[in-house]
């Protein structure tokens, strides 16, 4: 594993989603948007219990089919759209660690003001091992899907945390708060947020260009669920 898996700022860097089957139809809240899940069903899980170490992700997607994920997070629920036709590899390695509960629990541990919020390491259900958050993965990296053509030109961009080495992604994303030109090209985009993106913006800040803030919590991401359109 590399010593970090930590994003840099946008500042720093412009200077230098089968084994899977669907259930029914979901009921959802308002906070989902029943609309924005009508005519998609739930992937089942792939484990009862959170699975935090892997070799390599299971394949589980289909690149011709359509998903949708929601985050369910402390501070409310995000819906995204997964693009597995411009990034089927990092599309299938989110879609898998979801279906296998990886992310329940884990902290948005870097969330840095109009920048982008950070999320994904396991490392961070711990409290007593802040000090390792953001160097932590799922026990296998993979390469970046960088040129695919997607670009950080607005909020709400997800994407691949990684190193320096294009190798070096695993399981850590973020989400962008505001458009990152200087990104493009260079991390792996593979979704969208499609409805609440005030619960990123809302997302506690504690981190800015000079490093950790003092005091600031961490938000928990609570689950990721899969949908796949009917």
């Amino acid at each position: 594993m590399p010593a970090t898996l930590k994003l840099l700022p946008a500042a720093l860097l412009a200077s230098a989603l089968s084994a899977c089957t669907p259930t029914q139809s979901p009921t959802t809240g308002a906070s989902t948007g029943t609309s924005l899940l009508s005519g998609y069903a739930q992937l089942t899980p792939l484990s009862s219990t959170p699975v935090r170490q892997f070799t390599a992700a299971q394949q589980v997607t289909d690149p011709t089919k359509t998903y949708r994920a929601v985050m369910t997070t402390s501070k409310g629920a995000v819906v995204l759209d997964l693009n597995p036709q411009a990034a089927p590899v990092a599309v299938n390695n989110f879609v898998f660690l979801a279906l296998n509960h990886f992310y329940d629990g884990t902290r948005f541990h870097r969330v840095i003001e109009g920048f982008m919020a950070q999320g994904g390491d396991p490392l961070s259900l711990n409290p007593a091992a802040q000090d390792r958050w953001g160097t932590g993965g799922p026990g296998y990296q993979f390469m970046a899907e960088h040129l695919n053509g997607l670009k950080f030109d607005r909020p709400g961009v997800l994407a691949m945390a990684r190193a320096s080495a294009y190798t070096t992604q695993g399981s850590q994303f973020f989400i962008t708060l505001a458009p990152t030109p200087s990104l493009n090209g260079e991390y792996t985009a593979f979704g969208q947020v499609v409805a609440g993106m005030n619960v990123v913006h809302a997302l506690t800040k504690n981190y800015s260009n000079y490093g950790p803030i003092p005091g600031a919590g961490a938000d928990t991401l609570n689950s990721v669920q899969i949908y796949v359109k009917q």
